[in-house]
């Protein structure tokens, strides 16, 4: 196995999915220097029956590892997040993606939005996100605690160039849907049911013009209230959810 670079997840969600998905190699496990609390128990016996270095440490030193960041006490040295092939979400064969759901990311720069987008990913099922290599925010261990560790379980694939990927997944039989607030159909009045990829744009700026002039179709959440925007992830969460049931 060959190992890239090493960085610091903290927090028990992140630490203890780390170790449960098995993406990851781990160096050492770091615990703050006091008793052991309970809700650390399972997470240290799991890390212990796989054979990991545990180490206890001051709070100093956690402090200087670490930073000003919410860690919980735990903290692990792991290799670099391992992102999957977006060939590896597809199948060769067009007729074999009539149930693939894709989320393409574009221009997401915030790394709660992201967090959060990929935390409701995974609870639905989504087959795997896409974001690209560039005016991206990376999967950092800040993305993976806001995610609560749901980072360490779903498919993150990164692209050189979105409007590339765009094109190829409309070739392999995916329809492509980008998010867009001044979109006349709203996601209500969409069918999510087939083969799909779901673009979700940036704050701010949304997704960009050439990636959206790509796209099969685009739709909107309705909305009536005076402040005519919404967050990246909570517009993500309600589309996502909303193709969800009519998956179901």
């Amino acid at each position: 196995m060959k190992l890239g670079k090493s960085e610091i997840l903290y927090g028990i969600h992140p630490v203890f999915e780390a170790l449960t998905a098995a993406h990851r190699h781990f160096y050492e496990l770091f615990i703050e220097n006091k008793q052991t609390p309970r809700r650390l128990e399972r997470l240290v016996a799991l890390a212990a029956s796989k054979k990991i270095s545990i180490k206890k440490i001051k709070s100093t030193e956690f402090n200087a590892i670490l930073g000003d960041c919410v860690h919980q006490g735990i903290a692990a040295k792991v290799s670099s997040y391992p992102f999957t092939a977006i060939d590896d979400m597809i199948a060769p064969d067009k007729s074999a993606n009539s149930k693939v759901w894709l989320l393409l990311l574009d221009n997401i720069q915030d790394p709660h939005n992201l967090g959060a987008i990929l935390r409701t990913a995974s609870c639905i099922g989504v087959d795997g996100v896409v974001i690209p290599k560039d005016r991206s925010v990376s999967p950092t261990p800040a993305v993976s605690k806001v995610s609560a560790g749901a980072l360490e379980h779903v498919k993150l694939a990164r692209v050189n160039n979105m409007v590339r990927t765009v094109n190829m997944l409309k070739e392999s039989g995916l329809w492509i849907i980008g998010m867009d607030q001044h979109a006349k159909p709203s996601i209500y009045e969409s069918d999510f049911t087939g083969p799909v990829a779901m673009v979700i744009g940036g704050e701010g700026k949304g997704i960009r013009p050439l990636v959206k002039r790509n796209c099969d179709m685009l739709i909107s959440v309705p909305q009536v209230g005076p402040i005519q925007s919404l967050n990246a992830s909570v517009a993500g969460a309600i589309v996502m959810y909303e193709a969800f049931r009519q998956r179901q």
